[in-house]
């Protein structure tokens, strides 16, 4: 079955799951997703969004986070875990948004990855949730499941995400793997995946490599 097939397939078959899944991760306004998603690194998305829920209230604006206090945004943000490094990404980011971009949040690839503490993940986030454009977001779920199921040899998250461009639809890549993220917490976890009663397994790599080890 060709990479084109298998993606084909578990496009279906996880639009079937979850035709509505969005973002986990809370926020009114365009930057408020991506300092979340720098909060979310090595933490839960629940967890952030409790810490969010305060922090966006405390500062409710760029200008308010770029004159705050880091050690106290230290402390706001400590139960995210990093929070030194996390604190200072979020003030740079608020000061680079305010000083280069007018204070708004930018709609290409090359400009996110300029601001501090971004990398390609949620550069591609704020790309595929905020302005709607093809996006492959490829966290730990994504690089996962889509090597599981044969869809990339690779682990490196910008090699994930070059091979997926080639399979993924661009106008459901986005949707695609927010559906990857919520089927990797249901059902193909990390560890003790439920391969028994998982609706992709029928053309999945790993369950059938597993089944046969199974029967040995």
């Amino acid at each position: 079955m060709t990479k084109k097939k298998i993606a084909e397939l578990a496009c279906m078959e996880l639009e079937k799951i979850y035709p509505d899944v969005k973002c986990s991760l809370n926020f009114s306004k365009p930057y408020e997703l991506m300092f979340a998603a720098r909060l979310s690194a090595q933490c839960t998305d629940a967890r952030v969004n409790v810490v969010t829920e305060t922090l966006f209230k405390k500062y409710p604006t760029l200008e308010a986070f770029a004159g705050a206090d880091l050690a106290e945004l230290e402390q706001d943000v400590k139960p995210c875990g990093f929070y030194h490094t996390k604190a200072k990404s979020l003030k740079e980011m608020a000061e680079k948004l305010l000083a280069d971009f007018g204070g708004e949040v930018p709609q290409t690839m090359e400009e996110l990855l300029t601001l501090p503490g971004i990398g390609r993940k949620t550069a591609n986030l704020m790309m595929g949730d905020v302005w709607g454009k093809p996006a492959i977001v490829t966290d730990t779920h994504c690089i996962r499941i889509t090597g599981r199921l044969g869809l990339t040899e690779n682990k490196e998250p910008a090699k994930v995400e070059k091979d997926l461009v080639k399979v993924i639809p661009p106008e459901i890549s986005s949707h695609f793997c927010h559906q990857i993220v919520q089927f990797g917490r249901d059902i193909c976890r990390a560890r003790g995946p439920k391969c028994g009663e998982c609706p992709l397994n029928y053309f999945c790599r790993y369950y059938k490599a597993n089944a046969k080890e199974e029967r040995k």
